[in-house]
């Protein structure tokens, strides 16, 4: 079994003295893992760094087995990963995020593709923020537990939409909510591509996809909870309010 592609190294963990086991999120194979011979060594190592983008061709005797991968450097994030905490935060997110939520060898290559355009972008902290936002409410979709903004789930209309439904996604307007309003979460304009997308709404909207996350993908994978380095994420953001 053979294939080359590229992709996002998403972890790497040393096996052995020399090799390394690295988990690379590819275009057309999805999250997949595999052996790199002389991976931990003074050459690879600093190559195989999380958020590298990688040129990677697998082969295994078998489908099912782990397989060895042999990679090739496209470019590295690291400078970029390092230009600031915003930064470093992001990209342990994007990375953790993404290897608790993917399947094995399942491919996602709309969400691969977000991933890759997002992670370039890491070191443009006005940018960055809004570009996470928008990332996260596609995993959720990818995943299967997308928002339905569409119009509000009570009354059909499009306008006045100012809440999410924390059980079903759906949005819900002020005119629905009704007494039932302190039940809901916040639904910012942002989420609905509307308005200057202010860090305060950022940040508030995070916490409305956070719930998804938390109480809705997480549950399916195991109800294991969604990684640290997301919460680290929101602090920082926090502190530039």
């Amino acid at each position: 079994m053979e294939w080359r592609d590229h992709g996002i190294l998403l972890s790497v963990r040393r096996h052995g003295e020399s090799s390394a086991i690295i988990d690379v999120f590819t275009e057309e194979h999805g999250r997949h893992a595999g052996v790199v011979r002389g991976g931990a060594g003074r050459r690879m190592a600093p190559v195989l760094q999380p958020g590298a983008q990688l040129d990677v061709s697998w082969r295994a005797r078998l489908e099912d087995h782990l397989g060895s991968y042999h990679a090739e450097p496209l470019r590295s994030r690291a400078a970029a990963a390092l230009s600031g905490r915003l930064a470093l935060a992001g990209l342990n997110t994007v990375t953790a995020l993404l290897s608790f939520c993917l399947p094995e060898r399942e491919p996602h290559a709309g969400l691969y593709s977000r991933s890759e355009q997002l992670l370039d972008l890491l070191g443009n902290e006005d940018l960055w923020p809004l570009a996470y936002l928008r990332w996260e409410m596609a995993l959720l979709e990818e995943m299967g537990f997308g928002l339905d903004l569409s119009a509000c789930a009570v009354t059909g209309s499009r306008f006045g939409l100012a809440y999410v439904s924390p059980k079903t996604g759906r949005a819900v307007s002020r005119e629905g909510a009704g007494d039932w309003a302190d039940r809901l979460l916040p639904l910012p304009p942002v989420m609905l591509g509307l308005g200057d997308a202010e860090d305060a709404e950022i940040i508030q909207a995070l916490r409305t996809t956070g719930h998804f996350l938390e109480a809705h993908l997480a549950p399916s994978l195991g109800n294991h909870p969604p990684p640290e380095a997301r919460a680290r994420l929101l602090d920082l953001l926090s502190r530039r309010l």
